[in-house]
């Protein structure tokens, strides 16, 4: 393997005045930890890399916990094919109130209660056959609200920042899909009493790009005719990203300073490897990447369809571009060049 493709894959350590420096382009799998957000986690793995261009994609709460898609160097460039991938959740809901936020930061919303400390009292809880109904009700395409307390934008404004001034707006609902929805059961039972008469029920949940687990959690206790709130979050996997994969960012930090974190970084390749590839001739390579189109006169566009999204890779089988198909000219169109424009010597 060339030097070059050795930092285009792991990238390498070298010290300045005493100082490891990290340089890679590709992908990192964090398990973020509670009570930091995502913007928190880049800053402490460009911290820990020494590496100024890094992104995430998929944003978390700050109480919520598992994968975060680190994207490092050129692999930045990368977040809109990575950010619309399946999710899978670990989840608490509990059942008794509802809050501000729909979650476990934010204020209880009285209802029947007089005070925060007055204890819950089911008149009569749900059935095991209720919330299972409930949760059946919930699967496949729905259309989903988003909450105030999120980042999406309205007018240019995140929503929680309109929330925070007590201001609500209209909302479009999206829509989604909820590919599972099921009960994980703790000792046989679904629901587990709390001291304040409160009832968790844990969830295992996996739907596309854009759920908010919050926005499920409420619309489960309206279902049950009960307040109700998230007051935990995990997510297991994103996309091919498990949690298995992923390592804290102790781990990462022990690893880096042991010079033993080389398989941790993901080449952006192999992170795109759902997507078709061509292997480009010298000449075209050259024209990639200077963002010129491709003819393509293989057999490999006999199933692409116009707009199709395929790796473009040099004689050594490194990414060179992502380009998209135009079925009308059967040639490539380099949308994203990730190489340098001159290609190495070997």
């Amino acid at each position: 393997m060339t030097r070059w493709k050795l930092l285009a894959v792991y990238g390498f350590l070298f010290t300045v005045y005493g100082f490891t420096m990290v340089l890679m382009d590709g992908v990192l799998i964090i398990d973020k930890p509670v009570g930091l957000t995502s913007h928190d986690v880049v800053a402490r793995v460009r911290r820990i890399l020494g590496e100024r261009r890094v992104g995430h994609t998929g944003t978390l709460d700050p109480f919520a916990t598992g994968v975060l898609v680190i994207l490092l160097g050129r692999a930045t460039r990368l977040a809109q094919f990575l950010s619309g991938a399946e999710k899978e959740y670990e989840a608490v809901i509990r059942l008794g109130y509802a809050t501000d936020t729909g979650d476990l930061t934010g204020m209880r919303i009285h209802e029947t209660q007089t005070s925060a400390a007055t204890p819950i009292r089911f008149h009569k809880a749900p059935s095991d056959e209720e919330i299972e109904s409930a949760l059946a009700g919930m699967r496949g395409e729905i259309d989903q609200i988003p909450p105030m307390y999120s980042a999406k934008k309205h007018q240019g404004r995140k929503l929680y920042e309109l929330a925070r001034r007590g201001q609500e707006i209209e909302r479009d609902a999206v829509r989604v899909t909820i590919h599972e929805f099921e009960i994980s059961r703790r000792d046989g039972r679904l629901l587990t009493g709390n001291e304040d008469g409160t009832l968790d029920l844990a969830v295992r949940i996996v739907c596309s790009a854009g759920t908010y687990i919050r926005t499920l959690a409420e619309d489960l206790g309206r279902r049950l005719k009960v307040g109700a709130h998230l007051v935990a979050l995990r997510r297991t996997r994103a996309g091919d990203f498990r949690i298995t994969d992923a390592a804290s960012l102790e781990e990462l930090k022990r690893m880096v300073a042991e010079q033993d974190f080389a398989d941790r970084i993901l080449s952006m390749n192999a992170v795109l490897s759902h997507l078709p590839f061509l292997h480009l001739t010298a000449a075209d390579a050259e024209r990639t990447r200077n963002g010129m189109p491709v003819n393509v006169e293989t057999d490999a566009q006999a199933t692409w369809v116009d707009g199709e999204r395929v790796r473009m890779c040099g004689r050594h089988g490194d990414l060179i571009a992502i380009g998209f198909f135009e079925a009308a000219t059967r040639r490539l169109q380099p949308r994203v060049v990730l190489a340098p424009e001159k290609e190495p010597l070997t």
